[in-house]
């Protein structure tokens, strides 16, 4: 055992939980801190709401926060209400592992038009989170165009097509539920700049689209054949995800529509050039792209120069995420992470921040599932550990108080507990996995209210 001391870790995501797992079972206290009241990062408000599966891995988190030395503290900027300072003050070290919660932005003419939307911005409004829950969205029009080709676009794609009886036995927020019962939409058109080949899919979330009750998915069949180059790619070096993702949309392809009431369309080497209205899209125009060899032999997609222009009532973009800046912390703009090597923080010189460390999205970027976070948090770990074995942490005694910043009290796991257990019997009532509180002052209230109070 090294440990002893004190360390914070910022982020209740699962990258903050495998690294708080690895310095507890070192003989670390660990003290983890959260903006919001409530743990786990997007496993609770990125996750699809249909999608219990993956959000069961909380129960591997819950099983950390029940060993000893570990203490939560929700509902706490850093930077804000505790400074960086006063973090390096307090603890043997400290590790950011707050994600990446922002949009990435397409930089194109239109894109501030009413109806042009942040994909991570419907997301938690969907899930519920607190920031989110305001938004609105107009679900009146016909097409609805998501703009990307991974994951998050297709759980988008999927939640805007969904029946309700398939939601409302799901976490879906209920301003949500009340929403997408009311919605129009018959289609819903996904946009990816490249081809069939190099769609970040997982073979899962892309292989679940086939599986929808009240959408047909279509893939024009010109679009799904890999072009030379992307075929001798496959054929040597692709991998069998990206392979396995080529089957599988040829397979949608040469699957006649059966009539269902929406659609889900899979479009390839479309880019958005321009969105087109006067006060709220009415329309994308697309350039048409081909895909090119690089100089050092990568492939890429470029304009041909042919332009489209497809009718839309509503945009999402989904293109990627950026992490937010804490501060007092560095903070690339260009990749929009924190600077790091090997997860310890540098600064914007390259020179390393002793102490610092940084793990999970805002480390490396958005990229990745779940578990890749634990192999990414033990690295940072690892690097922490070989600087304490080497004397190169603060010496520095843990405090025994919980602490009171900015005039509100944190919000402890028990606190958690009790907003949990809330949770899950409003949603028994409503025969719903869950009835998630969707506002701070709901989540602070229900934290600190025994249940049996509250019925």
């Amino acid at each position: 055992m090294i440990g002893a001391g004190p360390i914070a870790v910022v982020g209740a995501g699962p990258a903050g939980f495998y690294a708080a797992a690895t310095l507890l079972g070192e003989g670390f206290a660990v003290d983890m801190y959260d903006l919001l009241p409530t743990p786990f990062g997007l496993v609770r408000a990125g996750v699809a709401p249909d999608h219990p599966k993956i959000k069961a891995v909380t129960r591997v988190f819950d099983k950390t926060a029940a060993l000893a030395g570990f203490r939560f503290f929700g509902a706490v900027e850093v930077g804000v209400e505790i400074t960086r300072e006063e973090l390096r003050e307090r603890y043997c070290a400290v590790l950011y592992a707050t994600g990446t919660s922002a949009d990435r932005r397409l930089g194109i003419p239109g894109e501030e038009l009413a109806g042009v939307h942040a994909g991570s911005d419907f997301v938690g409004w969907y899930n519920g989170h607190p920031h989110h829950v305001r938004r609105r969205y107009d679900l009146s029009g016909r097409r609805a165009v998501v703009v990307g080709n991974g994951n998050v676009a297709l759980d988008i794609a999927r939640m805007l097509v969904l029946e309700l009886d398939e939601l409302r036995p799901t976490d879906t927020a209920g301003h949500a539920l009340t929403a997408l019962a009311g919605s129009r939409l018959e289609e819903v058109v996904v946009l990816g700049r490249r081809g069939v080949a190099q769609g970040a899919f997982t073979n899962p979330e892309l292989r679940e689209l086939g599986e929808l009750s009240a959408a047909d998915v279509v893939v024009h069949p010109d679009e799904a054949t890999p072009d030379p180059l992307s075929a001798s790619w496959l054929a040597t070096d692709g991998d069998g995800t990206a392979r396995r993702n080529v089957e599988i949309l040829a397979g949608y392809a040469a699957r006649a529509p059966e009539g269902r009431r929406r659609r889900v369309v899979l479009r390839f080497l479309r880019s958005p050039i321009a969105f087109l209205g006067e006060r709220r899209v009415e329309a994308v125009r697309l350039a048409v792209n081909a895909i090119v060899a690089d100089a050092d032999g990568g492939l890429r997609a470029v304009s041909t120069g042919i332009e489209e222009e497809l009718d839309a009532d509503l945009v999402f973009r989904a293109i990627g995420y950026r992490s937010v800046p804490i501060q007092g912390l560095p903070y690339d703009e260009r990749l929009g992470r924190i600077p790091n090597v090997d997860g310890r923080i540098t600064d914007l010189e390259g020179r390393i921040q002793p102490g610092e460390y940084v793990a999970g999205w805002v480390k490396r970027g958005p990229s990745g599932v779940i578990g890749t976070n634990k192999k990414c948090a033990g690295e940072t770990v690892a690097a922490l550990l070989s600087d304490a074995a080497a004397g190169r942490l603060a010496s520095v005694a843990r405090t025994p108080e919980h602490p009171v910043l900015g005039g509100s009290p944190a919000v402890s796991w028990e606190g958690w507990q009790r907003i949990d257990a809330h949770e899950l019997e409003l949603g028994r009532r409503q025969g719903r996995a869950r009835a998630k509180l969707v506002t701070i002052d709901e989540l602070r209230r229900a934290a600190v209210v025994e249940l049996a109070a509250q019925r």
